[in-house]
């Protein structure tokens, strides 16, 4: 017999948004979530992305939460990012439709005056990044003595990021009896420090194992010598594969960012939105939302989006870097294949991300397939700065596996002789500005 959200035991008003969404069954971490959750235990939840474990957590919470009451939050929610504290304020926006419950969303990038006015006016639930929460706590804008239910959701990148402070912070200023969740879609050994500190006896959640990509991604790379062959590549598939529909380009900086829209502009293969940290809170929204809506074609993005981000029909990620933290890898190629439907994930590796390529591969317990670049005529030259970069990256991962290898850079620096004159310098002259490539 299978699981119905009717034998999950939630009461009618979520019922009927559920229905109204075209949910037909739960997800697995949803039927194995949801009654824990409801039975009061703390939990662990572990679970590739796209499977649906905001819902596996913030239907339970809400149902407990009843209806609203009081001036105090009773739930807090902490996540490491502004885009995924939006994207869980859409998914309770659709699933408390019925109910009359208060929540509001607490970020940086913005001023604190409308946040704090909502908190004044009383909520229910808190959903917030660690430090906007610290923030207000400090201006005495909430308390928190009643916040009887807190979740950690990604809690692997919380630690990428350095929040154990923060967090450890939190936790003092919340009362010590409490339900606490930690859900995450890989569970490395330093997220096993917060659970050992934060979490009371937990009941373990492991849907599929740690980083496992979803099965409905298909991945391929490409060896690539450099960027500008990259972004060759990468033009050469949008012009010639017309299933390129809803693409995310993920790189590693935001000058890659900067330089591959503006290569990928002058060609006319989008439009598109970039989306990083130097991007203005509303320009990342609406970049968001344009995406979403299919008003754009391309979104160019640093990590800051890699999770949290619920954006249906994607139909291509492509790896413009190979990521160096290697949960990302599992992240980034989760944009697509969610909710069950089939993507495709593209990487580009040059001779120094070999390194980081066969130890994603090792995570996964996968190994990649690799296809040759379509057309020998996409291949340039690698520049010598470019080729300094690779090799200085390839000397420092010799290091990693043996720290007496002194590298091809370890060479003796000589005394300047300070007897010889100086020769004068002629000024510079202005050299006109040029057109930004790799």
């Amino acid at each position: 017999m299978s699981t119905t959200f009717e034998s999950l035991k939630l009461t009618r008003q979520y019922l009927n948004a559920i229905e109204e969404l075209g949910y037909a069954a739960p997800t697995e971490v949803q039927q194995k979530a949801i009654p824990l959750i409801l039975g009061g235990q703390d939990v662990i939840g572990i679970a590739q992305t796209g499977t649906g474990k905001t819902a596996a957590y913030l239907l339970p919470l809400m149902q407990t939460l009843k209806y609203a009451q009081g001036e105090d939050p009773r739930c807090l929610i902490l996540a490491p990012t502004k885009e995924l504290v939006i994207q869980i304020d859409k998914n309770i926006r659709e699933l408390a439709k019925y109910t009359d419950l208060r929540w509001v969303c607490l970020y940086g990038g913005i001023g604190p005056k409308t946040q704090i006015e909502q908190l004044e006016a009383g909520v229910d639930l808190i959903v917030a990044t660690p430090g906007r929460f610290l923030e207000l706590y400090a201006k005495g804008v909430f308390v928190a003595k009643k916040i009887k239910h807190m979740v950690l959701d990604e809690c692997d990148r919380m630690m990428d990021m350095g929040f154990w402070p923060q967090l450890r912070d939190i936790q003092e200023k919340l009362p010590q009896k409490k339900q606490q969740l930690l859900f995450s879609a890989t569970f490395p050994d330093k997220v096993q420090r917060i659970a050992d500190n934060f979490l009371l006896w937990p009941s373990r959640i492991e849907v599929t194992p740690q980083a496992t990509p979803a099965a409905t991604v298909a991945q391929v790379i490409y060896h690539t010598p450099n960027k500008q062959t990259k972004a060759n590549l990468i033009k050469h598939l949008l012009r010639h594969s017309e299933d390129m529909t809803k693409v995310i380009i993920f790189t590693a900086t935001k000058e890659d960012a900067n330089i591959l829209a503006n290569m990928l502009d002058e060609e006319r293969l989008g439009p598109l939105r970039l989306l990083h940290s130097n991007k203005g809170q509303n320009a990342r929204i609406n970049a968001i939302e344009d995406f979403k809506t299919n008003v754009v074609r391309l979104l160019i993005s640093t990590d800051v989006s890699a999770r949290g981000i619920d954006i249906n029909e994607v139909s291509h990620v492509i790896n413009f870097n190979i990521p160096t933290h290697y949960e990302d890898y599992v992240h980034r190629i989760g944009r697509t294949g969610r909710a069950f439907k089939t993507g495709i994930a593209i990487s580009m590796y040059d001779v120094s991300e070999k390194y980081h390529v066969r130890h994603i591969e090792k995570l996964i317990r996968q190994t990649i397939e690799e296809k040759p670049i379509p057309d020998p005529k996409l291949v340039l030259g690698t520049t010598v700065a470019e080729r300094q970069a690779q090799n200085k990256e390839i000397d420092r991962q010799k290091r990693l596996e043996n720290p007496e290898f002194k590298g091809a850079f370890h060479e003796k620096k000589f005394k300047k002789d300070l007897s010889k004159d100086k020769k004068k310098k002629s000024p510079a002259k202005k050299a006109k500005p040029k057109k930004r490539t790799f």
